[in-house]
């Protein structure tokens, strides 16, 4: 099925939830609405439904305009935050509800698509009971696999895994990727999470303010952000973001430091330096640029340990594998590899990202994100 929005645009009175965009989300993929709390990812997926109408734009499936066309007249399936079971249904039959309403399978064939639903879902030792003898998380999946019972060509997602506890949105993650995997359906789903998108894959569209910024294949987006608010958006932790003067293929940033970027394009003035977190090191390496300064905070998550860093450039957040003994007031030098950085010119539009070992090279367009934003987009 494809699915494309047109010019599409919400608005109640003053308030804008969505400016006019485009947006054609790849048939038979996961297509991810990536964006923080009230970029428009909810408003979107309202309109995509037919749970509400567009201000403005038109919404076509195959072609056909169906803007106005009410949810039930739609084959569409949602997944909401909030996960929404019938409580005087048991678990079976709260799988099995969207195939009895379509008359159009056997009881037989109905309870062997139930059982490999569940089955997929680690739920099938709950068929019978209800959903208030449910925990959270069980709920959750039983309200996937009814979703997935519909075999709507187009399935929506709205955070499904964000009230749920961290080692349980691990688990369904990695059960979500392989039901997309081996279904047909055009999937779009909403997350706040850099980190789910990635592990998701398919394709992002990434979200501000109700203004879509970008849209590609997750990997491209993610490596080729357009610009500083992509940057922003796609990154947990945040990108180090540090201003400073190109001029001759050489950055200075406070502090007097200076960085070569090689292989930068032509543009000499104000330039926004961006380095991930990932990026930094403590042992220096050759070419790279060391920044003294003090850890401010050590922080670990996971395996990985995150050293705030007070320096001449101003806060530096840095990643490091593994759990280190850091003290606070410490004295810590982080090196800038050249080659893994980021320029962003006066108006926030990348002008250079880092090569991609065997892809794209440092100058290419970002990712055609099909949209019109509003002004200072």
């Amino acid at each position: 099925m494809q699915l494309r929005l047109e010019g599409v645009a919400q608005q109640a009175g003053s308030q804008a939830y969505l400016y006019p965009m485009t947006l054609a989300p790849v048939p038979g993929a996961v297509t991810i609405l990536l964006g923080a709390t009230q970029a428009g990812k909810t408003s979107l997926m309202r309109v995509m439904a037919g749970l509400d109408r567009p201000s403005a734009g038109r919404v076509l499936v195959d072609g056909d305009d169906v803007t106005g066309m009410p949810v039930r007249e739609r084959n569409v399936s949602m997944v909401y935050q909030q996960f929404i079971n019938y409580p005087s249904l048991r678990v079976f039959d709260n799988i099995a509800s969207p195939l009895r309403l379509r008359r159009q399978a056997a009881a037989g064939e109905i309870a062997a698509r139930v059982r490999e639903l569940a089955a997929r879902l680690h739920i099938d030792h709950l068929l019978e009971r209800y959903p208030a003898e449910l925990s959270g998380g069980q709920q959750q999946r039983v309200a996937l696999a009814r979703a997935l019972a519909k075999e709507a060509p187009l399935m929506l997602l709205d955070e499904p895994l964000v009230n749920l506890d961290y080692k349980l949105r691990e688990e369904l993650r990695e059960e979500l990727t392989q039901l997309f995997a081996h279904g047909d359906a055009t999937v779009i789903y909403a997350t706040t999470e850099p980190g789910e998108a990635l592990l998701l894959g398919g394709h992002t569209a990434v979200l501000d303010a109700g203004e879509l910024l970008q849209y590609g294949p997750t990997p491209q987006v993610f490596h080729y952000p357009d610009s500083l608010r992509v940057a922003r958006a796609f990154n947990d932790p945040p990108m180090n973001l540090v201003e400073g003067r190109l001029e001759r293929g050489k950055v200075t940033l406070p502090g007097a430091i200076e960085v070569p970027v090689p292989g930068v394009a032509a543009h000499d003035g104000p330039v926004t330096l961006g380095v991930r977190a990932s990026a930094l090191r403590l042992a220096s390496e050759t070419g790279a640029v060391a920044v003294p300064g003090r850890v401010a905070l050590a922080e670990l998550s996971g395996s990985d340990t995150f050293v705030h860093a007070d320096t001449a450039v101003g806060n530096l957040v840095a990643q490091f594998a593994g759990v280190l003994d850091l003290q606070l007031g410490a004295p810590v030098t982080l090196h800038l590899l050249p080659e893994q950085l980021y320029l962003f010119d006066a108006d926030g539009r990348r002008i250079h990202a880092p090569r991609r070992p065997g892809g794209l090279a440092a100058e290419v367009p970002g990712g055609a994100a099909m949209a019109t934003p509003a002004a200072g987009g």
